[in-house]
């Protein structure tokens, strides 16, 4: 309801400005999404990959940020929605299709508009549930644009380390963007990470575990981003049958996640 009210207030009050912190890294992730168009047009594959990662670690900032100051209004939302189809939508559609696609002719460059499409779709959902206060804190419905820009970029950076190139490099990625696409616009869910506390004790077996999985990220970066990404990819569908049951016993009185889903921001 605050958030719906500081909306109100803004609408109501064009003239008061806009928030400067979180708008600035909501910039910052779309330069980076416009340097990675720039990059894979120019052949810096590479470049343009490490500049879509960069773009999700600012557009992981500014929507936490600006909820920590208190920050938050319908501008910021509009404007991060807008940049986020750029470097989440546009800048991977064009990595991909500069990298691996070209060769299919018409049928590469309608996999790179789908990719496109299906992002903008998914982020007017988003907007539609977060606005209408059903969007869920523990699960997102369908894969996050973010995840599936980031996926896109390690499975570049993954060929260009490991030197696959040829028919697999280009099936590869072109399987890749439809399943993508598709993903994005489906009902799977994916959890969210959002009611992580991280600004709250832990047990000291938590630090350490964060600190091997950077290590184990370091040992080779080009090798288990991908691993990462990419198994997060598939933990949505391999969950399904999970929320299945969950949402069977939920409706048989036993509680279930489907009233987790139910709550409110």
């Amino acid at each position: 309801m605050a958030f719906r009210q500081q909306i109100a207030n803004h609408v109501n009050n064009p003239r008061r400005g806009v928030y400067l912190l979180p708008n600035l890294l909501t910039s910052a992730a779309l330069f980076s999404g416009f340097y990675a168009i720039i990059s894979a047009i120019k052949g810096n594959y590479q470049g343009a990959a490490a500049a879509v990662f960069a773009a999700a670690i600012f557009d992981g900032l500014d929507g936490r940020v600006a909820r920590l100051t208190k920050t938050t209004s319908r501008f910021g939302v509009e404007y991060d929605s807008l940049s986020d189809l750029v470097a989440f939508g546009v800048a991977p559609a064009i990595l991909g299709f500069m990298w691996g696609l070209q060769g299919y002719g018409r049928l590469g460059w309608l996999a790179a508009f789908l990719y496109v499409a299906t992002t903008a779709l998914r982020l007017a959902r988003f907007n539609t549930l977060s606005l209408s206060g059903s969007a869920s804190r523990r699960y997102f419905i369908g894969l996050p644009c973010p995840s599936a820009a980031c996926t896109i970029a390690s499975l570049v950076l993954l060929c260009q380390y490991i030197g696959i190139a040829g028919p697999i490099r280009h099936i590869g990625v072109l399987v890749m963007v439809y399943g993508l696409s598709f993903l994005m616009v489906s009902n799977v869910r994916y959890y969210s990470f959002k009611e992580v506390q991280w600004f709250q004790r832990h047990p000291f077996s938590g630090i350490t575990t964060v600190i091997m999985a950077m290590t184990v990220v370091a040992v080779e970066p080009k090798v288990t981003l991908f691993a990462v990404m990419f198994i997060y990819v598939l933990s949505g569908p391999g969950l399904m049958p999970f929320h299945a049951v969950s949402s069977a016993r939920g409706v048989a009185g036993e509680g279930s996640d489907s009233a987790v889903l139910d709550d409110k921001k």
